[in-house]
This record gives C-alpha cells, sequence and structure tokens, in this order.
C-alpha cells in the first residue's frame, strides 16, 4: 500500500495537483468563454476529491486536495507551464512524468488507478460544458479538440 508518506513534498505536490492539470489539458484543447471554463474547473474539482477507486493513494491525495480547497489554496500553486504556442505538450508532459513518478514507487494496481484517476477527470471536464454552437444551438457535448486531447490523456498516463 503507497501512501504520501513515499512520496517527497515536492513529488506529492505534483500528485495532488496532477488531476487539476488533466483538466487544465481540455480547457486548453478547446478554450471556451468564462462560463465553460468554470463549468470544466468545478468538474475537474469534483473529479479531483472523488477519486473513482479505494486505492489508499488516492484517498490520501484526494484528502489533501479537499483541505487545499477548503483553505482555499490553489491546488496548480507551483505550476507554471511557458506561455507558448506548446501549452498542451507542456501539459502532456506533466502528466507523463507524475505517471512516471507514481509507477516508480506505487504497486501497478495503484499506478493504473492513478492512471485512470487522470483520464477520468479529463473526461468529466471535457463533459461539463458543451463547445461551439450560438446560443445553445448546435453545440456539441465534447468538442473534437476535447476528444484528441482526451485521448492524449489516456496515452500519456497509459490509461
Amino acid at each position: 500500500m503507497t501512501t504520501k508518506s513515499d512520496f517527497t513534498d515536492e513529488e506529492w505536490s505534483r500528485i495532488i495537483r496532477a488531476p487539476f492539470v488533466a483538466g487544465l489539458a481540455i480547457t486548453l484543447a478547446d478554450p471556451g468563454g468564462p462560463f465553460e471554463t468554470a463549468k470544466e474547473s468545478m468538474a475537474a474539482l469534483k473529479s479531483a476529491t472523488n477519486p473513482p477507486s479505494r486505492e489508499q493513494l488516492l484517498a490520501d491525495a484526494a484528502l489533501d486536495v479537499q483541505a487545499m480547497v477548503q483553505q482555499r489554496h490553489n491546488p496548480l500553486q507551483g505550476y507554471k507551464p511557458s506561455h507558448s504556442e506548446a501549452l498542451g505538450t507542456q501539459v502532456l508532459g506533466e502528466l507523463r512524468e507524475v505517471q512516471a513518478i507514481v509507477a516508480a514507487k506505487a504497486t501497478p494496481q495503484e499506478a493504473e488507478a492513478f492512471a485512470g484517476w487522470l483520464v477520468s477527470t479529463s473526461q468529466a471536464a471535457a463533459a461539463a460544458a458543451k463547445e461551439g454552437g450560438f446560443m445553445g444551438f448546435g453545440a456539441e457535448q465534447v468538442s473534437q479538440g476535447e476528444q484528441t486531447m482526451m485521448d492524449q490523456v489516456r496515452q500519456a498516463v497509459g490509461g
């Protein structure tokens, strides 16, 4: 059983912000307006505090995320991708690196569950708000850009 104590402080910070980075990947894939961004952020938050399985590693991370949110701390604190055209690539790289950290210290089942958590967070963010259209007409639940990014998140974390 892998717990928070198996990781350095820096590694743990990256682990607990990873679900938010997965949600950010979706926002970057198809930036909408402020309402869409807010809905995607809220969906990522909900997923980050309710992991899809009960591994101790995920439970520890979700509890720390909840504590951060209750204390009104920014879950993405310390994560600053550079402002360039390659933001999506940088976000995927961060997810890939965090998954490697988890895989190096956790059991294969825990690493797989962590990857699944990141994928489900990106899916929740993508499904949170319709994209495109005009005044709600012709909008799609998950845009092609979001679907492509979800596939890339899945590939990056091996989920």
